[in-house]
């Protein structure tokens, strides 16, 4: 198992002066997205799911379109992808409820 927080190193011995535990490296040093971005990309596809699928809904109306099938999956794409982030707020709303139950 790695350490990520360097406290196992020199376990028998002292450390040498000036020479703390590594600091832990964030998103931007690891070259992966962070948390936020990942988020408001997802949001934004979400989103333009749900525009693309009343498009094809206006467009079946008005006539442009006549393949039903496709507007069926297009808004059962938007629906499904809005619950899908839908449970991820949840999710995120309960560990943060968890969170703040801690005590310090």
């Amino acid at each position: 198992m790695a350490d990520p927080l360097g406290l196992i190193q020199n376990v028998g011995g002292a450390k040498p002066i000036g020479q703390g535990p590594a600091a832990p490296k964030g998103p931007e040093e690891t070259g992966a997205p962070s948390f936020k971005d990942v988020l408001m990309q997802n949001i934004e596809q979400v989103n333009r799911l749900q525009q693309d699928a009343e498009v094809a809904i206006e467009d079946l109306v008005s006539g442009k379109r006549d393949d039903m099938d496709a507007v069926l999956i297009a808004k059962q794409k938007a629906d499904i992808a809005f619950q899908t982030l839908l449970q991820v707020r949840n999710k995120m709303m309960d560990a943060y409820e968890e969170v703040k139950q801690i005590r310090v």
